[in-house]
């Protein structure tokens, strides 16, 4: 019997091969314990999702707690994702009577923008209240620790901050914080942040979900597998028929290419947690466009020579195969057989989608108006 694409992605059979996606380390249960404890003395929270997936990014186990607090829902990442689609995703949180914002934790105006939503909505608290408490949750690696060093950043330069501030630690790897850590940042009221640890709900409620979820950082590679991750993507961008896309822009960037970089920088791609990051040079940033378009070259010529019917779940796997392919001569990959080349294309087409090099992607369709949650 032909399955249809009208299935999610996630539920074909090539994807979900592996199982359900379920990470939840000893330490997340303690930290959520805590965060549940710690909620309920919170004036205001920060609830900082991937603007990639704004919706399954959220856990689904504290939002009964969330909704009853004074919150604002931040979208970090918004660089990552499609800008046109964001801005349904704001109006959908608008329509449920939701504050929100899209940000880059990294941009100093764009975390002001955030700080004077949360000013606003605890304007009314601190007329009566000498100590406000504001906490920042999300799951893995949406950018928590980046918007709390941001936060800080403004706050030493806003008010005279008496004690020593502890800048929180980014992690290279998702749910490696384990403590939660209190943050003077303003005086009169005081008004302190806690930053939580990442924490993932138990049991994950779809494979569609957990396979955003780890696409897009929040739950380990190891725990899916590179692989099935780069599977994954490469069904949503033949589903979304995203390689047509791109044939002008190779067109454009052939065209303009003066270089030729084969060769060089082969572990450009490698592991980006496994080293310090270098200063990267114009040899380095030329490679990487000259890459990504050879990059998406094989995946446009694929696509666009491909004759099967891609509605078809099956013929869209073999042209999923013919990609991978196409890809270890895209990456200059040695040809080797078997699961070593397949896990070394995995490995780099996942880092370029990660690095925002392939485009900025919105994974979650935003909700029909009858079907509206935040």
């Amino acid at each position: 019997m032909v399955s249809r694409i009208g299935k999610k992605v996630g539920e074909m059979g090539f994807n979900v091969g592996g199982g359900a996606i379920n990470w939840f380390p000893g330490h997340m249960a303690a930290a959520t314990r805590a965060i549940r404890d710690r909620l309920k003395l919170a004036d205001l929270v920060i609830e900082v999702r991937d603007a990639r997936i704004p919706f399954s990014s959220a856990n689904e186990d504290l939002q009964s707690v969330l909704s009853s607090k004074r919150r604002v829902i931040a979208l970090n990442k918004k660089d990552l994702a499609n800008p046109n689609i964001m801005n349904k995703w704001i109006q959908h949180f608008s329509s449920c009577k939701q504050d929100c914002l899209s940000i880059n934790a990294h941009s100093k105006s764009s975390v002001n923008k955030l700080l004077a939503i949360v000013e606003l909505k605890l304007k009314e608290v601190m007329s009566r209240e000498p100590t406000l408490l504001v906490m920042v949750v999300g799951v893995p690696n949406v950018g928590k620790s980046a918007l709390i060093n941001s936060i800080h950043q403004i706050a030493s330069t806003r008010f005279p901050v008496q004690e020593k501030i502890k800048r929180a630690t980014v992690g290279p790897l998702p749910g490696v914080t384990q403590d939660i850590a209190g943050f003077k940042i303003a005086h009169q009221p005081s008004i302190y942040v806690l930053d939580t640890p990442g924490v993932l709900v138990p049991s994950i409620p779809d494979i569609e979900t957990g396979l955003k979820l780890a696409l897009t950082g929040a739950v380990k590679d190891s725990v899916v597998g590179e692989e099935r991750l780069a599977q994954y993507f490469l069904a949503i961008l033949n589903s979304r028929s995203t390689p047509l896309h791109w044939k002008h822009l190779y067109n454009r960037r052939k065209e303009e290419s003066q270089y030729d970089f084969r060769g060089k920088n082969e572990d450009l791609l490698g592991n980006p947690f496994s080293r310090k990051r270098r200063l990267v040079n114009e040899s380095e940033v030329l490679y990487i466009e000259d890459l990504v378009t050879e990059v998406q070259k094989a995946l446009y010529v694929t696509f666009s020579e491909f004759e099967g019917d891609l509605k078809d779940e099956s013929e869209l796997e073999i042209l999923i195969e013919k990609q991978f392919v196409a890809l270890q001569k895209a990456f200059k990959i040695p040809h080797k057989v078997g699961a070593e080349a397949r896990t070394m294309v995995s490995k780099k087409l996942l880092t370029l989608f990660r690095m925002g090099k392939l485009g900025p992607f919105t994974l979650d369709n935003v909700p029909n108006a009858s079907n509206s949650k935040p």
